[in-house]
């Protein structure tokens, strides 16, 4: 059998072992050291941010950003239903109430109708949402002027869930930037990675600062081990770091090969559109610029002679191709069904309907050749 071809792998730029190395040879194998400090500086300067905190994983960094809003139990925080559950659980271990809101077609993220709808129906109950968590999907930045003007409209604070977008824009600024806090991740599986890992960052210090002291165990600042706050075991170690100042070296390049393949795509899938398909994509609309994390495409059987997302899914996994439907919103998960949900079907739809395809920045001309072949053969099937 062929190689797996996964979805989205790891893809080292050349220089993260140097730097590990150096690491062990300095003996700074404690969550603390100069790349711990030089991976954080690089992601200030990449995001223009004031301030940044890297930490153990991009749920640590959500948590931490709804402590620094002060979330705390009978809050209500605002969240995109469509996305990955790690947007969503942070709220539930402040003892907070989650409340969904539906995504919009264009970029797939959280609606702003649907989300100014939230508010207001929440406010003829008394309440005021603590916060507001918006998604940038598969890298595609959101609608951040309409978000950020009904946030200010109706004074709620933002976090900016970036995980899956940092090297992408919105007008010129960088994502992970638009929220009063925004959070990025470096799994194994995002564009850049420290082999698990993430960030906060802020244009507020006092956010970060305060992030940065919970995240070792908020220890006082006293002789013996002291504690005045409930702390967490947060931070990125200085190793981890290392990787990721291998990996932010080469992130435009990483940016770039990600976008090649998006339209590697687009021209492969337009071959089939011209013979009455019907193949969608999430699209740039003006100003926006997506690092094109996960090429995702959109298959409705009845504008494609039946054919579906988990019929092509199925084939291409017997034929040793990752892929992967898109996230499963949150108002459908098993967990959370039971929660409160504003807006339509758009995010069930494309739930229901789309299909995240390889993607990983590595990818060789043969594996694309593979993944085309194999497509060749479903669609012939449907013509």
């Amino acid at each position: 059998m062929n190689n797996k071809i996964w979805l989205s792998k790891p893809d080292m730029g050349g220089k993260e072992l140097e730097y590990v190395l150096e690491a062990f040879r300095d003996n700074w194998v404690a969550p603390v050291g100069p790349h711990l400090n030089r991976f954080e500086d690089m992601i200030k300067a990449y995001t223009n941010s004031t301030d940044v905190v890297a930490l153990g994983s991009g749920t640590a960094a959500l948590h931490l950003a709804l402590i620094a809003l002060g979330v705390s139990t009978g809050d209500y925080v605002l969240c995109q239903s469509m996305t990955f559950a790690a947007s969503a659980n942070p709220i539930i271990y402040q003892g907070a109430t989650p409340v969904f809101i539906d995504s919009e077609n264009e970029t797939w993220n959280i609606c702003p109708q649907a989300l100014e709808d939230s508010i207001k129906k929440l406010s003829t109950r008394g309440i005021t949402p603590k916060a507001i968590i918006a998604v940038d999907l598969y890298g595609m930045p959101a609608k951040w002027n309409d978000i950020t003007t009904l946030a200010k409209k109706y004074e709620i604070p933002v976090i900016e869930d970036a995980a899956e977008a940092l090297g992408s824009s919105y007008n010129g600024k960088p994502c992970g930037a638009f929220g009063d806090i925004g959070v990025l991740s470096f799994n194994g599986n995002k564009i850049i990675t420290t082999g698990g890992g993430g960030a906060m960052l802020s244009s507020n210090p006092d956010y970060v600062q305060h992030a940065r002291f919970l995240s070792t165990q908020a220890k006082d600042d006293a002789p013996h081990y002291q504690h005045s706050q409930l702390g967490y075991n947060y931070r990125l170690s200085n190793i981890s770091a290392a990787i990721g100042v291998g990996q932010m070296e080469v992130i435009d390049d990483r940016v770039l090969k990600r976008r090649q393949i998006f339209q590697r795509y687009v021209s492969y899938f337009s071959d089939w559109n011209r013979k009455g398909f019907d193949i969608r994509f999430q699209e740039e609309a003006e100003g926006l610029l997506s690092n094109r994390w996960l090429t995702s495409i959109i298959i409705n059987p009845s504008t494609n002679n039946g054919l579906t997302r988990e019929r092509i899914r199925i084939r291409l996994n017997e034929d040793n191709i990752d892929s992967r439907p898109l996230w499963k919103p949150m108002h459908l998960q098993p967990y959370y069904e039971n929660r409160e949900y504003f807006g339509g079907s758009v995010s069930q739809d494309l739930f229901d309907m789309g299909l995240c395809l390889p993607s990983t920045s590595s990818i060789v001309e043969a594996e694309l050749r593979r993944i085309f072949n194999s497509l060749d053969n479903i669609f012939s099937e449907h013509l």
